[in-house]
């Protein structure tokens, strides 16, 4: 996979998540294996012109989270274009230009799904920023506006035409949100509207099955995940492994689970300090909790969490109250597993289900 002079390792990414794609997320991803190129939050680009420190805490990074691309949002071509240059000055590897945000003070300014609707004003942006920067410039776009504004294809001819470098696009409208079904025929549709451009699909991948699916049934070049890492982060590992070798993802045991959400805050703790990780680790523990089974008890107080003593506390009582639904080998009783989140193929095979994976809380909840 090349994003012009960029070579990468896989051809899976990471999707920008509003509030959870942070520095210790994407370092907890790479550390599993699978993962080359992520890429941050949105940022806003006058934000980081003006070195608000909101925005530079977004594009903090180490020599453990390469390669990396910064998400910018904006309207005004020399915004974008001078935020792009210094990020490129900081040794980021790609741009990635947001044209998919339906929030409205985003959209308001002309920014995120605005840009849809305005292909000839995108273009030109685009190419300022392509034409000023060596590092390559992407785009993350929805299918349009909403049902009667199928827009995407268009804006990708448009922007293949200026030198965009690669194409993200979720297989949703603007109008829906993350409601409804995924529709692989749309984002086949922006595959066939280019000629050479890569074009990465996204939207409720959750499995290396669903992630071959939608590579085969659209024909992009790669597969771009949100809310299923976040659901799931080992489905990079599985997903490689499922692509290239065949090889069926294997299922992390609990003890797995324990380990991987532990590391999630001992890498919150060294980015943004033991109080304020804690305060953000209340909305992220509850995903892991998700495949436990019973946990109750857990979740209940983790949203209560404000230290790492705390933490482990929660874990050990957790853990001797788990004990009662265990086999005498120590396994999950079969009555108490956990769903395995699949999308159904079989009834209608050109759409994914969307009613199985939550919207995380904050920011993208109304997306």
């Amino acid at each position: 996979m090349k994003f012009g002079p960029l070579e990468l390792k896989s051809n899976l990414f990471l999707s920008p998540l509003a509030g959870y794609t942070n520095l210790p997320f994407r370092l907890t991803i790479r550390e599993l294996g699978g993962l080359d190129l992520a890429t941050t939050d949105l940022v806003n680009a006058r934000s980081l012109l003006e070195k608000n420190a909101k925005a530079f805490k977004l594009i903090e990074t180490c020599a453990q989270d390469q390669p990396l691309a910064v998400q910018l949002f904006g309207s005004i071509p020399e915004e974008m274009r001078d935020a792009a240059l210094m990020l490129e000055s900081r040794g980021i590897a790609s741009v990635d230009i947001n044209m998919g945000c339906p929030v409205r003070k985003v959209v308001k300014g002309g920014g995120g799904s605005a840009m849809m609707n305005q292909l000839d004003r995108t273009a030109r942006l685009v190419k300022l920023m392509v034409e000023a920067l060596h590092i390559p410039v992407t785009a993350k776009m929805r299918l349009g506006w909403d049902d009667e504004n199928l827009t995407a294809p268009d804006l990708a001819r448009a922007l293949e035409s200026v030198g965009i470098a690669a194409i993200f696009v979720h297989g949703r409208t603007r109008q829906q949100g993350f409601e409804g079904k995924v529709s692989l025929a749309g984002i086949r549709a922006v595959v066939d509207a280019v000629a050479s451009v890569p074009v990465i699909g996204n939207g409720d991948v959750t499995t290396a099955e669903a992630a071959k699916l939608m590579i085969d049934r659209t024909g992009c070049a790669g597969v771009s995940i949100g809310r299923g890492a976040f659901y799931n982060p080992w489905i990079f590992r599985g997903t490689l492994d499922y692509l290239r070798h065949g090889i069926p993802e294997v299922i992390p045991t609990f003890e797995e689970r324990l380990r991987v959400m532990r590391r999630h805050l001992e890498l919150m703790i060294q980015v943004f300090g033991e109080s304020r990780a804690c305060l953000m680790f209340r909305k992220v523990a509850p995903w892991y909790s998700k495949r436990f089974g019973p946990a109750k008890p857990f979740n209940r107080k983790i949203v209560h969490l404000s230290s790492r003593e705390e933490f482990e506390a929660l874990i050990e009582a957790f853990l001797d109250w788990r004990q009662q639904f265990l086999d005498a080998d120590g396994r999950l009783l079969e009555r108490y597993q956990p769903t395995n989140l699949k999308p159904d193929f079989a009834e209608e095979p050109e759409v994914f289900r969307r009613d199985s994976i939550p919207v995380p809380k904050g920011p993208v909840e109304v997306w």
